[in-house]
């Protein structure tokens, strides 16, 4: 299980733009990152509608990080490119359980219980941590 490629580009697009601390161009973002200017361009406007990034217009424009790289998490930028984390399908808002009462599901349970461990985790890791700071991030300590 992965995720999904755009998250995966979502998330080295923040990490170019936390690095850079300034504002970038959606084309340098672009080359710095690997992902193609189209599929650059795509993320950023969702990056944007959910408040991670800020977009400049006109010919001195482009795009910074809005927040702090502290105050921004790998679950952020995820869930802002994926919507709410669920590790089964059956935990969206919009799922019918087909298994029978979902009130005594005992598979809902442990989706559930994996859902929240694993937002609880992504929770952990802030851009701070990971691109701008010398420290290590969690992930190196318990290598």
């Amino acid at each position: 299980m992965f995720i999904t490629l755009e998250s995966d580009y979502a998330v080295r697009i923040v990490s170019a733009l936390c690095k850079s601390g300034e504002k970038l161009d959606a084309k340098s973002i672009s080359e710095q990152t690997g992902v193609t200017l189209r599929f650059t361009l795509k993320i950023l406007r969702k990056l944007v509608s959910a408040g991670l990034v800020k977009s400049f217009k006109g010919t001195k424009g482009g795009y910074i990080i809005e927040d702090d790289p502290k105050d921004i998490t790998l679950r952020t930028v995820i869930e802002a490119i994926e919507g709410r984390y669920y590790f089964s399908r059956c935990l969206s808002p919009d799922c019918e359980c087909n298994a029978g009462n979902e009130d005594v599901c005992n598979h809902r349970k442990a989706f559930a219980e994996v859902s929240e461990l694993v937002r609880d985790r992504l929770d952990t890791y802030n851009f701070y941590d990971l691109v701008c700071s010398a420290e290590p991030s969690p992930l190196k300590e318990e290598k």
